[in-house]
């Protein structure tokens, strides 16, 4: 599948990283953009606080690091699964860093290198 620049590509892709957003968190992001160069797909996404998250900040402030460490983990395990089963990408690695402070999550999905 070619990507380069394709709208209907970046669609796909804000609706996959979307959706899984809501999967795990109950609610999309606020702000999405995705940015396709070469064999690197960009996700730079503003999310949402959760009240939960909020609450362990003031009350347990290294169990929310681990919690968000996790759930970066787990978000960039399901976003391989589904780019690969929905779109037919090839993955090499996912790259992703979240900032807590700011809700900022800059992703990375670098795919391989056609043959």
């Amino acid at each position: 599948m070619s990507l380069l620049d394709s709208n209907e590509s970046k669609k796909k892709l804000s609706h996959i990283y979307n959706e899984i957003s809501k999967e795990l968190f109950g609610f999309g992001t606020t702000l999405l953009r995705v940015e396709i160069d070469k064999q690197i797909i960009t996700f730079q996404a503003k999310h949402r606080r959760s009240p939960r998250s909020a609450a362990l900040e003031g009350e347990a402030p290294a169990l929310k690091l681990e919690v968000d460490f996790r759930m970066s983990l787990l978000y960039k395990k399901r976003l391989r699964e589904r780019l690969e089963e929905e779109m037919g990408l090839r993955i090499e690695a996912v790259l992703r860093d979240y900032d807590a402070p700011t809700l900022w999550a800059i992703t990375n999905v670098i795919l391989l290198e056609s043959p």
